[in-house]
């Protein structure tokens, strides 16, 4: 947990870089389709660095999200064989996919979703949409509902309840990474079988 605490430390620092804003924006964008590490702590970070642009950040979070989204869909689209299939293989087991692929059928843009609201790595359900040719628009259109639903919650919770929730993340951050966890199995768990 040493090495999460470590990027998240890190993940800080950049809210007071002159190009702050443009930190936000790539490291969104690549968490959704290809960052291994949640960067919704960054987000946290810069609502309670300036709580009055909360909502400006979580829409710059929420364009970068679906930009990388859509960056996401492509590579599964179109380079599934040289790198898609191993970036999802490296985020869910091989079974999972199989899951996730079976019920697009059923479901299409429903799972994006899902998954886009949830704990549940993004980037495995963007480049996976690509892969199965999901509805491009429809696609974006979830991917717009979903994660700007996510970041708004987050950014206002961050204007009405400021630096306590700082202050919380930092005393119980190892137990957090714990109940992130949890939520994450328990969130794949609901994924499969609502979908």
């Amino acid at each position: 947990m040493k090495w999460i605490k470590r990027i998240y430390d890190w993940m800080g620092s950049k809210v007071e870089h002159p190009h702050a804003n443009w930190w936000l924006f790539g490291l969104f964008f690549i968490e959704s389709s290809f960052f291994f590490i949640p960067v919704d702590p960054l987000l946290i970070l810069f609502c309670v660095h300036n709580r009055k642009r909360s909502f400006f950040y979580a829409s710059v979070a929420t364009v970068a999200s679906v930009l990388g989204g859509m960056f996401g869909y492509l590579i599964g689209s179109t380079l599934w064989d040289s790198i898609g299939f191993k970036l999802v293989s490296w985020i869910i087991s091989e079974a999972t996919f199989n899951h996730v692929v079976a019920q697009y059928s059923l479901y299409e843009s429903w799972a994006v979703f899902i998954a886009g609201f949830t704990p549940i790595p993004y980037k495995a359900v963007t480049i996976s949409a690509g892969f199965c040719k999901l509805p491009f628009m429809p696609f974006v259109g979830y991917s717009i509902l979903a994660r700007g639903a996510r970041f708004f919650l987050v950014a206002g919770a961050i204007r009405k309840w400021g630096v306590a929730i700082k202050r919380f993340i930092d005393d119980y951050f190892n137990y957090l990474v714990v109940a992130f966890t949890i939520l994450l199995i328990l969130s794949c768990s609901v994924f499969k079988g609502a979908i």
